[in-house]
């Protein structure tokens, strides 16, 4: 089992910060209710992740409640129980390793969409920029083991997206770091709803790939400051 040394706890009391505020995000961007959902952040340079406590309310969240564990799922640091997902989030960790963060909603719009076992089709340029292509749906999985966390490494192998729904359960995304899994999530509910809507007036027109394309490259290599 990994154990937390002096040179690691700088390191480790930035992450607890930074994890603990970017759960504020969730509940601001209601993208949660009581207390599901969950933010993780992996500790740079060491096979550990930090991530929220099992069943504590958000208004209770501070550096100091989050927990540490190592990539097993297994509890390193704190004094309360893991989130029930931690296992999901350790075997992303231990499989993607350009994955430093990780995220799980159950946000209203996307979830419905994962109720059905339904892909959100690319039919917005939102989702060209962010996504690449649809928001993939993965496999039934049930909580406890690290059976999501394979469901979800199986299906983003295969797609650009950073977010995936998991039929019957919800949104699960990732990034290079936890703000930009926690930026996932928020348009990934944003696409949902609105997909949605737009579905209830007609069919939505698809995006041509060659556009998907261009549009997501210079998204990602282009947009914004560098």
């Amino acid at each position: 089992m990994s154990t937390i040394t002096a040179d690691v706890a700088a390191t480790l009391l930035e992450v607890r910060r930074e994890v603990a505020e970017l759960h504020a995000e969730l509940p601001r961007n209601e993208l949660v209710v009581w207390t599901a959902g969950n933010v993780s952040a992996r500790v740079p340079g060491r096979d550990l992740l930090v991530i929220k406590p099992s069943g504590v309310s958000y208004d209770e969240l501070t550096p100091e409640t989050m927990v540490v564990t190592d990539l097993e799922g297994r509890l390193v640091e704190g004094e309360r129980n893991p989130s029930s997902d931690t296992a999901a989030h350790a075997y992303v960790y231990a499989n993607m390793p350009h994955v430093n963060g990780v995220v799980h909603t159950h946000s209203t719009y996307a979830t419905a969409w994962a109720a059905r076992g339904e892909a959100i089709p690319c039919v917005l340029t939102m989702m060209a920029d962010e996504f690449g292509g649809p928001v993939p749906v993965g496999p039934f999985a049930i909580i406890g083991d690290d059976s999501i966390g394979r469901g979800i490494v199986a299906t983003l192998a295969d797609h650009r997206s950073p977010a995936v729904l998991m039929q019957n359960h919800g949104v699960f995304t990732v990034g290079r770091s936890a703000r930009a899994a926690v930026k996932a999530a928020v348009l990934c509910e944003e696409v949902a709803r609105t997909v949605h809507i737009s579905r209830q007036l007609g069919e939505p027109i698809p995006i041509d790939q060659t556009h998907v394309d261009a549009l997501y490259d210079r998204y990602q290599n282009a947009y914004g400051q560098h």
